[in-house]
């Protein structure tokens, strides 16, 4: 017998159960919705046998890696489908994604969504035929004839086998694919599925390589869940960044810059009231402006360590016959001020915060919008000091990103992301800094999942997720513990002792990038911008050409006061100005016709329940600018 800890309560079972039969005793309803399960810390499928005493999870749908396990199996199901429909298809690979799956694979002709119905009408076929789901491990051999004429998946079998790794397979009636899982037990969980778009994707993520089609899709196990998540894409869709940046004038693409959004006059006002207020928050937090070149040596970017981990990345260039390269990050400029002046410790904290302007190159299929630019100003700021200010300091910079997402109505959760493979400095000290960066997180009280594997290449980072009023989460904020770049880069301050010693250093950025959080505020706000944020604060429409004079009194006022205001003298009916002010989402539209001009008042229409009606002018001016002073939401 072997002791099986499920979360506190302990149960014994003969060795050998399987985590399904272990579901099974507990309850058909959890047997019934569970989609893996968690031994001992690891991804398992419930067909895996318990063996010894252990730590299980049963995950279902309700839990992230519980939902990986279910799109992942439906990914399967599609690509089975596709194989009946589309003999001779070529199959790459098919994950579970945040929200759904996908697909890459090579037909005779690229597929698209007119492919979807027949996809679909097969997928629900395949399901209904609740057709079990086995693994089977295999040799390399046995892959090889398995898979022989999938030239993508015989690439793949090569790579894993070379690595070491153990080589599985998944089969579901005639569909055999190459993979680790974990996948659901049978077909027949899958109760609700749509496929969602169509684009194409290069092998392996390489322009040189063979294009293949990519299909996504999502998938549930109750048809309600398809019908809650097809109104909240409705509504995503009504929000789309890209669609409101359009209408609302802020910021445009063009296909001569691919990659490179253009600032329209109305989102550079978006823009910079967002700066104003990053120095704002900045200058009361204790940092220091500074502000570095754009192009560098090459020399800079091969000790920074980002010549051999990001050059695929970086922008080139020949100057004077030296290498060069368009700066992607700006931590190294960080480091070149800091070693202008020697550094006593009694500096320590020195707070450097950048506003950087950043080129990285994007393949052209991961551009989106503002979230995935070619060129952005990212918020950065670096920190170097003691090894025993790291915990103090990392309190302070995320009491900082408190204060930053709670004015704009942003929850957010944390994740601790560890040592990656591809990784610069010792085992002792990733350990060292990533100990430091949880024991700060949770002296003030928050909670963290681990996110193993995914620290950047010279430090472990928090990665701060924060979520929209549709409920999606949005990577922004990160606090990254750096040991290795100073150190790479000899630079020291006198310690107590008046001895030379090396700085850690802080890479954080709060925004992410003022492009991406322009792009998640725009949908969270669905383009309904706080007043204190909206390029337009107030639209001043007259009723009458009387009131025109008027009219423009009032809006020399507001502006003169730091409020943007604009009048509509368009020789347009009042209800078609009045819509269209509603259209362009302004916070308030004054009315004024004869009695206003009569009277000295304003009839305001306030996007805001409860901040309309009639009132003088100073009224409304104290109402508003209370508004944008408090930074209301």
């Amino acid at each position: 017998m072997v002791n099986v800890d499920l979360k506190g309560t302990v149960r014994q079972v003969e060795a050998g159960t399987t985590v399904a039969d272990i579901a099974k005793s507990i309850g058909m309803g959890l047997y019934k919705a569970a989609t893996s399960a968690k031994l001992d810390g690891e991804l398992v499928d419930l067909r895996t046998p318990v063996e010894k005493d252990c730590k299980l999870e049963i995950l279902t749908f309700e839990d992230e890696e519980g939902k990986h396990a279910f799109w992942h199996t439906t990914a399967h199901i599609m690509a089975q489908a596709v194989q009946r429909l589309f003999p001779g298809t070529k199959f790459g690979i098919g994950p579970a994604l945040e929200d759904g799956f996908y697909y890459d694979m090579k037909g005779e002709r690229p597929f698209s969504t007119e492919d979807f119905a027949a996809i679909e009408a097969e997928m629900k076929k395949i399901v209904k035929a609740d057709i079990p789901v086995e693994k089977r491990f295999i040799t390399l051999e046995e892959g090889r004839e398995i898979f022989a004429g999938q030239d993508y998946k015989l690439e793949l079998l090569e790579e894993y086998a070379e690595k070491g790794w153990q080589l599985s397979i998944y089969t579901q009636d005639d569909f055999t694919d190459l993979c680790a899982g974990p996948h659901l037990m049978s077909t027949g969980s899958v109760k609700a599925i749509k496929l969602t778009k169509a684009s194409s994707a290069y092998w392996r993520g390489d322009a040189s390589k063979d294009s293949l089609t990519r299909i996504y899709g999502i998938s549930f196990p109750k048809a309600s869940l398809l019908e809650e998540y097809q109104k909240r894409m409705e509504e995503a869709a009504k929000r789309d960044h890209r669609k409101l940046g359009k209408e609302l004038g802020l910021f445009a693409f063009r296909d001569e810059a691919p990659g490179f959004p253009f600032y329209l006059p109305k989102g550079m006002i978006l823009k910079n009231t967002l700066i104003d207020y990053w120095r704002e928050v900045h200058k009361k937090w204790g940092y220091m402006e500074i502000s570095t070149p754009q192009i560098m040596k090459r020399t800079l970017w091969e000790t920074s360590g980002h010549w051999d981990h990001y050059k695929e990345n970086m922008y080139t260039t020949v100057i004077d016959g030296e290498d060069f390269a368009i700066k992607p990050m700006n931590c190294p400029g960080s480091i070149l001020v800091y070693d202008l002046e020697p550094h006593s410790y009694r500096e320590l904290p020195l707070r450097y915060g950048e506003l950087g302007l950043v080129h990285r190159h994007e393949l052209s299929g991961a551009l989106h919008g503002m979230f995935r630019v070619r060129c952005f100003t990212q918020d950065d700021a670096h920190i170097l000091l003691a090894k025993d200010q790291i915990k103090d300091e990392v309190v302070r910079i995320a009491s900082l990103f408190d204060e930053v997402y709670s004015l704009f109505g942003l929850p957010y959760t944390i994740e601790l992301s560890t040592m990656p493979d591809d990784h610069i400095g010792s085992e002792a000290d990733w350990e060292v800094a990533t100990n430091a960066l949880a024991d700060a997180i949770t002296s003030i009280g928050k909670t963290y999942q681990v996110n193993p594997g995914d620290g950047a290449f010279y430090g472990p980072k928090l990665d701060f997720h924060i979520q929209d009023s549709l409920g999606r989460t949005w990577q922004c904020g990160t606090i990254q513990l750096d040991y290795q770049l100073p150190g790479r880069f000899d630079l020291t301050y006198k310690n107590s002792e008046g001895e030379k010693e090396c700085p850690v250093m802080i890479h954080r950025v709060v925004f992410g990038s003022i492009e991406r959080f322009i792009g998640i505020l725009t949908e969270h706000f669905a383009g309904a911008f706080p007043t204190w944020l909206a390029p337009v604060q107030a639209e001043i429409i007259p009723i009458t050409d009387r009131a025109h004079e008027y009219a423009h009194q009032l809006e020399a006022k507001l502006n003169a006061l730091g409020i943007r205001a604009e009048g509509d003298y368009r020789s347009e009916k009042m209800g078609y100005k009045i819509r269209e002010a509603q259209l362009k989402k302004i916070p308030y539209m004054l009315v004024v016709g004869d009695k206003e001009v009569e009277e000295g008042t304003v009839s305001v229409r306030a996007r805001k329940e409860g901040k309309g009606g009639t009132m003088t002018v100073d009224q409304f001016l104290n109402q508003i600018t209370t508004e944008i002073r408090t930074k209301e939401k």
